[in-house]
């Protein structure tokens, strides 16, 4: 009977990528097109710079509400492997930086904020809050995006190398990183819930925990979309 209810969990979480994760979202299938403007890609770097700026906040908020030494043990790599560590530096922070420079922004243009559009950062700021408030187990579920992250950071390097010859290849290595990085991510979190969620109500939790994350990527597109526009002719 748990196997069935794993593997029934399991099908409902990629259904819920299946329709709704944000590679379908008409701004990034432009993106992937070749079809915005470099002032688009620049939005676009900087709306998601306050996401990714977010991540760790989010992580360390899930962290402190987690039930045991070697769950925190595990969970403590993302924050690590996203804002470095004083003895090796880098983390997937300063790589978004680096393609911030790429696009040709400045760091001190993206900390800013100037370019952050109000509902990115409504969006952010509720995920960061259901990180901190909700119980451990749905928080964990909501970062499962990270099973449908490995396949779309491969094509968007594929797409932007193709299409937007004048970005420095360099400035994409987040993306390669996050190949690998969200892979291993997955499959130590996704363990957690489908063993956790025996309960329906947990089940259902979990499940909605990953529609809202899916909800929140689409609204920091939706807000940048808004702000900037969507392909030449916008």
């Amino acid at each position: 009977m748990r196997q069935a209810s794993s593997a029934d969990l399991l099908d409902q979480l990629r259904a819920v990528g299946a329709q709704r994760y944000h590679d379908k979202h008409p701004f990034h299938v432009a993106m992937h097109d070749g079809r915005l403007t470099p002032e688009q890609l620049r939005g676009w770097v900087a709306n998601r710079y306050y996401y990714q700026k977010n991540i760790p906040v989010k992580d360390a908020a899930i962290l402190s509400n987690l039930p045991d030494r070697d769950k925190r043990r595990v969970w403590i790599r993302r924050i690590l492997n996203h804002d470095g560590t004083l003895e090796a530096g880098g983390g997937g922070l300063e790589q978004w930086f680096a393609l911030a420079r790429a696009v040709g922004l400045s760091n001190e243009e993206v900390v800013a904020e100037t370019r952050v559009a109000p509902g990115t950062r409504f969006a952010v700021d509720a995920y960061v809050t259901f990180a901190r408030t909700q119980p451990w187990l749905p928080a964990v579920a909501s970062s499962l995006t990270e099973l449908f992250a490995p396949d779309l950071m491969s094509k968007r390097v594929e797409a932007l190398v193709a299409n937007y010859p004048w970005i420095d290849p360099q400035g994409l290595d987040y993306f390669r990183r996050r190949v690998t990085l969200a892979a291993q991510d997955a499959d130590a979190a996704l363990p957690w819930v489908l063993e956790g969620a025996a309960d329906p109500a947990v089940r259902d939790a979990c499940v909605a925990a990953l529609r809202f994350k899916c909800d929140v990527l689409w609204a920091i597109l939706d807000a940048t979309q808004a702000a900037y526009g969507i392909g030449q002719d916008s």
